[in-house]
């Protein structure tokens, strides 16, 4: 079993504060998901776990199998079997989708895989058009190509921890199916998946063990998928009242059975991404 372990994470992100004590856990085969409203940091969060440049861990540790991240760049958390689903695919001209599977592949000791014709299973799977399977990676597809491709390229690569930075952004409903059942399935193979959304209809096709409520850069509820659909239907107006604002209120955090009190912290995601 494979455990990505997030433990009291503060995240700066230039002079910002933006996470503030957030701590899971994700183990092989689990679904957890992150729900909050704008800005409140989940794509900080799943920019951290990768390390992207730029996102400052403060306080805490990110490990994989006690194997600690946080000073790893992060191609070598990739090698040590992360992978992140971008809220926004990078297009990358001038780069063959399928020799960066082959690279990827053998620097993790994977050698004898045809991914030529794993790309082809899996395209089909999804409902992958496989003339665009020939294109550089990304380049001149459509939203939801995009994230077909990406979820083509997580089952190819078959990590053991894969961070979905809103997968449901920009799919039509067919396409949602497809990508979340594909998914879900891999979950059967041993595939830990934390998951950033704002919406239930993604849990629909990829249920959640666990749901994580993020406001302010901190986990202020965790509970099973009928969390999901409280949010849905309520929206996150008990967490933004003056008694979350305030200290004094105690929940569990990430399911690990610890408390902690929440407060507002002293500011706010300073690159607020629109949809996050």
């Amino acid at each position: 079993m494979t455990t990505l372990s997030i433990e009291n994470l503060g995240v700066k992100v230039g002079d910002q504060q933006i996470l503030d004590g957030v701590s899971l856990e994700v183990s092989s085969g689990q679904v957890h998901a992150i729900m909050g409203p704008n800005g409140s940091g989940k794509s900080t969060l799943s920019n951290a776990i990768m390390g992207k440049p730029g996102y400052r861990v403060t306080s805490g540790s990110i490990t994989l199998d006690g194997q600690d991240l946080s000073s790893l760049p992060t191609w070598e958390r990739a090698q040590a079997g992360l992978f992140l689903a971008m809220q926004y695919p990078t297009e990358v001209p001038g780069v063959s989708l399928r020799e960066t599977l082959e690279l990827a592949l053998r620097a993790r000791g994977k050698v004898n895989i045809d991914v030529k014709s794993r790309l082809l299973e899996e395209a089909g799977r999804i409902g992958l058009r496989v003339e665009l399977l020939d294109r550089p990676v990304n380049v001149d597809l459509s939203g939801g190509e995009k994230k077909r491709n990406e979820t083509a390229q997580l089952a190819v690569l078959d990590p053991q921890i894969a961070v979905l930075d809103e997968l449901d952004s920009g799919l039509d409903i067919d396409a949602l199916r497809a990508c979340a059942e594909r998914i879900e399935a891999l979950t059967d193979s041993g595939l830990g998946v934390l998951c950033i959304t704002h919406y239930h209809r993604l849990l629909d096709y990829l249920p959640a063990d666990q749901v994580h409520v993020l406001v302010d850069g901190r986990i202020v509820d965790s509970g099973g998928p009928d969390l999901a659909l409280e949010l849905e239907n309520e929206g996150y107006a008990r967490f933004l009242t003056s008694n979350v604002e305030s200290a004094g209120v105690t929940v569990s955090i990430g399911g690990l059975g610890a408390a902690k009190e929440v407060s507002k912290p002293d500011s706010d995601d300073p690159f607020p991404d629109p949809l996050a």
